[in-house]
């Protein structure tokens, strides 16, 4: 490859490498910390220890405010020992007034701001000891806020590979695995059969077959979302029509359970998800049968084959590169469900997507839910080199 030639591909390695790799590359790196954005001592990537300097700033001057509030009610050597006590708060915190972010903190400098730390509360109990029949306004809150001054030295989160070692005992995430595979094979299945049907009506040369085709892709075009909620009506247990005519035929025992039981969401979204991407499976291999050769059916015909053998020895043989691209890309848009099951059933069954959201975004774990996100990845692999291995390598180089 030339320059001239390898400055063409450029503009799609760099698309590749922004959208694509930058967030797996990503993802890997918080897998190997304990990265919680709901808590201050572990919001970010720390390989060692940190101080909190805003914080800590703050918190020091809460308590001489409170010790200013206090001179009024002490005598004249207790002020003299608010004010020293004062001084020496000031003194500690004034390093870092100007700081707006957390700060690298040498191992020295973290065992001096705990020793300060500890002499504070001890002279603030020595005031309390002093005046015991006055209530200061620094007992009521020196407690807290030294606690949260020694909170703001953070140590490091990084724990390398025990996010995984964790994954691996994790029970919740096996459940959430074999519910996005039981979603995932059964409704490929049903998807690749009507899909097939739909596409060898299609395929005909008959009257009306454009109205057909234009038809049938309209439940595709239609955002998941939106088709989500339509089917959430209609399996609504009091006035859907669908939990009404299955009560009726005997598969549910009553229709609030379609939506209430885990067997019934799980069906719910299957059908749901059947119904909206069948069209696009059909689709795909309706533009593999539309190349295969019509005299190859003609010769066929004239050797006397019929519908089932031209269908297995010609069609499929000659259908197998367009049915792994189908197969592929369902498989994979399926085993990622999101939309379509937090919309219809509020997050049941709860499949790998819908629990790295809650731990990523409910929970703020950016951690843990990075490691779950890479088994994902990993599971979407191995998906891949299943298809490929089965249907044939030679067809991805074709």
């Amino acid at each position: 490859m030339t320059w001239r030639q390898f400055l063409f591909v450029l503009p799609l390695l760099l698309l590749v490498s922004v959208f694509s790799l930058y967030p797996i590359i990503t993802s890997g790196v918080y897998s190997f910390f304990d990265y919680q954005t709901n808590d201050q001592t572990r919001n970010a990537m720390y390989t060692g220890g940190h101080l909190n300097a805003p914080l800590f700033h703050e918190d020091g001057k809460y308590l001489n405010f409170y010790l200013k509030k206090d001179l009024q009610l002490v005598d004249e050597p207790g002020q003299a020992t608010i004010a020293a006590l004062q001084a020496d708060i000031e003194a500690a915190i004034e390093p870092y007034a100007q700081k707006k972010e957390p700060i690298t903190l040498p191992q020295p400098e973290e065992e001096r701001i705990l020793a300060v730390i500890g002499e504070i509360r001890q002279r603030i109990r020595s005031l309390e000891e002093a005046y015991p029949g006055t209530e200061l306004n620094i007992s009521e809150n020196a407690d807290t806020l030294l606690k949260e001054m020694e909170t703001c030295i953070v140590g490091s989160n990084f724990i390398g590979l025990k996010g995984y070692q964790r994954l691996v005992g994790d029970t919740r995430f096996f459940a959430a695995l074999r519910n996005t595979l039981v979603f995932t094979v059964i409704s490929v299945f049903f998807e690749l059969i009507i899909g097939m049907g739909l596409a060898l009506v299609m395929n005909r040369s008959i009257r009306g077959i454009g109205i057909v085709r234009t038809v049938s892709l309209i439940p595709w075009a239609i955002p998941t979302a939106v088709s989500a909620l339509i089917w959430t009506y209609l399996y609504d247990g009091t006035s859907g029509i669908v939990a009404r005519v299955f009560t009726q035929l005997g598969l549910i025992a009553s229709p609030e359970l379609l939506l209430t039981s885990a067997g019934g969401t799980m069906a719910a979204a299957i059908i749901a998800d059947v119904w909206k991407t069948t069209p696009y499976m059909a689709l795909l291999l309706l533009a593999g049968l539309q190349v295969i050769d019509r005299g190859l059916y003609e010769s066929a015909s004239v050797d006397g084959a019929g519908p089932m053998r031209t269908f297995t020895q010609i069609t499929l043989p000659l259908l197998k590169p367009s049915l792994l691209v189908a197969l592929l890309f369902r498989t994979l848009d399926a085993f990622r469900v999101y939309d379509l099951i937090a919309v219809l059933t509020k997050g049941t069954p709860e499949t790998l997507s819908i629990y790295a959201y809650k731990v990523m975004i409910g929970q703020g774990n950016y951690g843990y839910g990075a490691v779950i996100v890479l088994a994902m990845f990993l599971c979407v692999g191995l998906i891949a080199l299943l298809y490929v291995k089965v249907l044939g390598a030679e067809l991805m180089n074709d």
